[in-house]
């Protein structure tokens, strides 16, 4: 598949002379993509046209068009019946000369539009040219080379639609339709308005709507916002405020076609006409039909002299391409009027009723399940939250004197509020921010958001930033606050980014900085502590101040926070800055490569006398060997920090030494700490070692990716040997240790150690490495209740050792054996202490072959004998694990 783009402009024949294409005749299926309205169809016609005035060929040259909208209207037939119909000429050439053409040309014009359910057109597959067939499988057979091998195909379509067609086309070469460029809309709202200055005006202002002026590709909606803002310019009002969301724009312009008479309110068939016009509109959303015929209208209990107001108005128009039918002059249009109808008073009747069984209701309208299904029942959901604002409905009730129910906005309110909240993830909150905003009812949004206690959000755009700061500032009740911001949103210290210099930067900023603002303001605003999560985020020095301001102003309710992957590179400092003395900041993680002069800062946090930090995390932290001295030293002074994590830091032997001697003070208070992949060797285990002898406070010890070697772990364990150190968790992941460390671990276990949990994974155990630590399970004083010895070249032959252990120890609850190959043979061995109602074990972890049918019984047959036993099957890759043991010691 290839993909290509294409202006609304006509590139003459860019598929079919493409240089990138093989050389020779041969068959091309070309698909024409992109949202409604943006010209697919004029670009199919114009092809259709240069194709029969080549006169290069002397080979049969013909086009045969196809408007799926008018195929939905015909019944079954034969495919030599629908060519003749379309093009008598090519009925006298006869199937054999066809099926050879390769100057024949198909145009296959809104695939989109049939109705036929999805991927339904590759299980019905027809070849024979007089067999009677329903329309749609005949044009499934012809994308499929089943008819008419050799001809050119040429399909438009809208992207919903372009998976099925990737299934049915053979090799499509893809060609996106953009519409109107930006040049190109700025162009036609200058021919539109007498005046320059109002055009330009007109155009900033839909320009300020991202997702209007995205819509402005299609010519009919540009023609749609000229109308409305040249009408509401000439009565003096501001064009900003009309583009300020989509529903307005359309309101306005629906409501500015039919203004009253003098003296007058509305005219009498208004009403109806309007009704019948939105049920026409609902219908087609969700039978996801654009054009309609006269049995449509019979069904629907609609006539055209119910219509005439709107045809007049072109609001809706006789349909070019199909033939008898009508249409909407956009499809942005068909979807404010389907929202429409879900406010029209029908004598207590929800739109979904009385007979029109298509259009749902307004909770299927908002239903997830739905809108994957019918993306455009989307754009209608978010009309209708911006019709529920009480001002447009009296608005639409005014001009039309149709009565309007605002009874849907309580069905809005149990929509966003139903199941796991309207914030649940991500994607939610992106789509229950776009309908809030579009509602401009601020009433709405703090009912919607008053009780909301975690948001995750993702700004990519000034919009995303402009509509979540508008609906946010409401939360009273957050807990849990999420946020990545995407390059481009604010460039002050983005010079490669266009505009180049720093003061037209500075002065774009300023128009999004307002809305930073209004969105920090919700950490000001809660009652409640509050878990903050910054992370892989792109700031400016100006958003970070106020933020930090924001933070620093505000009642110090900030609990747990994570700023991860940041920049600009002074950030993690000035955030640093702010919470010397904050009180009731509890957790601290800060990750990213940018961490410059950022730690001599975080030392005066942490001898602040109101600290009360208790987890701090550094990671990929840049600093020298005295700022590491100054950190540690810095812990002496703090009485709450009792978790260190240093993951992942360029520490080395130099930098632990000096953490060594803190762990040593009276006065450290470290409970837990993990140096894991921080490039340490054994060197200064001694050092380590005197530490955990007189330091009874560190109870969790992670060491993991450090090359500690043997000798490492033989100075840890004489240490741990003493009756002072009170270490409970060690984690030796992967640190390159042997059979020969496994013997002073096992002697070690053979003591009263106060050792609990044991993480020996990805280390070269081995036979010889396991039988030692049998040995030490068996022992009355071993103490362990977790081991994990994940990928640690265990065999079946390492069974019976374990086996004989666990039948007689009495404290292990929980073995991880993942990544071990032990095989049907090996788990047998296990199975007979497994079974036992005296196994103390409750989880067991083991790399399981599924497709063996002996494994998987013998499985059962544990879980049968002891259902207090889960055993867990490991299906993850060894490449970049974590230790098994991590949430443990933290």
């Amino acid at each position: 598949m290839e993909f290509f783009q294409a202006a609304w402009r006509y590139e003459k024949l860019v598929p079919f002379c493409n240089p990138k294409m093989l050389a020779g005749p041969f068959p091309h299926t070309v698909v024409l993509h992109g949202p409604a309205g943006v010209g697919k169809t004029t670009l199919a016609k114009k092809w259709m046209l240069d194709w029969t005035q080549d006169t290069l060929s002397e080979s049969l040259n013909s086009t045969l068009y196809l408007s799926c909208k008018e195929l939905n209207h015909q019944g079954a037939c034969t495919f030599a019946e629908l060519i003749s119909k379309k093009c008598p000429d090519l009925q006298q050439a006869g199937p054999e000369i066809l099926a050879q053409a390769q100057k024949l040309l198909f145009v296959i014009d809104g695939f989109d539009e049939l109705r036929v359910p999805s991927a339904s057109l590759i299980h019905d597959i027809c070849g024979d040219w007089k067999k009677q067939k329903p329309v749609p499988v005949l044009l499934g057979s012809l994308l499929m080379r089943k008819l008419l091998p050799k001809a050119t195909l040429l399909v438009t379509t809208r992207p919903g639609a372009l998976r099925e067609l990737r299934l049915l086309a053979d090799q499509p070469v893809f060609i996106e339709v953009e519409g109107l460029l930006e040049r190109d809309r700025r162009e036609y709202f200058l021919k539109h308005f007498e005046e320059e200055d109002h055009a330009l005006r007109a155009f900033e202002a839909m320009k300020s709507n991202p997702a209007l002026f995205r819509m402005g590709a299609a010519p009919a909606v540009c023609w749609v916002v000229c109308t409305c803002l040249k009408q509401q310019m000439e009565k003096g009002e501001d064009p900003a405020l009309t583009c300020q969301t989509t529903t307005s724009l359309f309101l306005r312009f629906l409501c500015g076609q039919f203004p009253p008479a003098p003296g007058s309110g509305a005219r009498q068939p208004l009403p109806a006409a309007l009704r019948a016009l939105c049920v026409l509109a609902a219908e087609g959303i969700w039978t996801q039909t654009s054009a309609f015929d006269g049995e449509d209208l019979g069904r629907l209990g609609v006539t055209e002299s119910d219509l005439r107001p709107f045809l007049d108005k072109n609001i809706l128009q006789v349909d070019a391409d199909c033939e008898g039918c009508y249409a909407f002059v956009h499809l942005s249009v068909q979807q404010f009027l389907a929202a429409v109808l879900y406010l029209l008073d029908s004598d207590g009747q929800d739109a979904g009723d009385g007979g029109r069984g298509d259009i749902g209701d307004v909770r299927t309208l908002l239903s997830k399940e739905e809108r994957l299904k019918n993306p455009d029942l989307t754009h209608v959901g978010h009309f209708l939250f911006g019709l529920s604002n009480e001002e447009r409905a009296r608005e639409l009730e005014a001009t039309f004197g149709c009565r309007v129910s605002l009874g849907v906005r309580q069905e809005l309110l149990e929509s966003l509020c139903g199941g796991n909240g309207p914030f649940s993830s991500r994607t939610d909150a992106k789509e229950v921010v776009q309908c809030l905003y579009e509602s401009q009812d601020e009433s709405l949004v703090k009912e919607a958001t008053g009780h909301v206690q975690e948001v995750s959000l993702h700004l990519q755009s000034p919009g995303d930033l402009v509509r979540s700061a508008f609906c946010l500032r409401h939360c009273r009740d957050l807990r849990r606050v999420s946020l990545q911001v995407d390059k481009g949103l604010f460039l002050e210290n983005d010079s490669a980014s266009e505009p180049a210099t720093w003061e037209e930067r500075s002065r774009r900023d300023q128009q999004v900085l307002p809305f930073w603002v209004d969105l920090c303001s919700m950490l000001s605003s809660n009652r409640n502590r509050i878990f903050l999560d910054i992370s892989h985020s792109v700031l400016s020095t100006s958003s970070v101040r106020i933020l930090c301001e924001k933070i620093a102003s505000a009642p110090h309710n900030l609990q747990q926070v994570v700023l991860r992957n940041i920049s600009p590179a002074d950030a993690y400092r000035n955030f640093c800055a702010v919470f010397g003395g904050y009180e009731t900041l509890t957790h601290l993680t800060l990750e990213g490569n940018d961490q410059k002069n950022m730690l001599p800062i975080l030392c005066e946090v942490l001898k602040h006398p109101k600290c009360n930090l208790q987890y701090l995390r550094l990671g990929s932290c840049s600093a020298t060997a005295q700022q590491w001295a100054d950190l540690s030293s810095s812990l002496t002074f703090n009485r709450s920090l009792t978790c260190l994590n240093l993951m992942a830091n360029e520490l080395q032997d130099e930098g632990a030494k000096l953490l060594y001697r803190t762990l040593r003070h009276p006065r450290c208070f470290l409970q837990r700490l993990s140096l894991e992949n921080c490039q340490l060797t054994g060197a200064y285990c001694k050092e380590l070692s005197s530490a955990l002898i007189v330091n009874p406070k560190l109870t969790h010890l992670c060491l993991a990716k450090n090359d500690l070697g043997d000798q490492g772990v033989k100075l840890l364990c004489e240490g741990l040997s003493y009756p002072e150190s009170q270490l409970q968790t060690l984690v030796l992941f992967h640190c390159n240790i042997t059979c020969d460390g496994c013997i002073k671990l096992s002697m070690l276990l053979h003591q009263n150690s106060s050792l609990t949990h044991l993480d020996l994974g990805l280390n070269h155990v081995g036979i010889t490495g396991l039988k030692f630590l049998c040995e030490a399970l068996k022992k009355p004083l071993c103490k362990l209740s977790c081991l994990w010895l994940w990928g640690c070249a265990l065999t079946p032959a390492s069974c019976a050792d374990l086996s004989s252990a666990l039948s007689s120890n009495q404290n292990l609850v929980t073995l991880d054996l993942g990544q071990n190959p032990l095989g049907y043979s090996g788990i047998k061995m296990l199975c007979d202490a497994l079974k036992l109602q005296s196994c103390s074990l409750r989880k067991l972890r083991l790399k399981i072959d599924q497709s063996d049918a002996q494994v998987q019984n013998l499985l059962k047959e544990i879980r049968e004998s002891n259902p207090k036993l889960t055993v867990e099957g490991d299906y993850e890759e060894p490449k970049n694990k974590r230790p098994s043991s991590h949430e443990f010691i933290f």
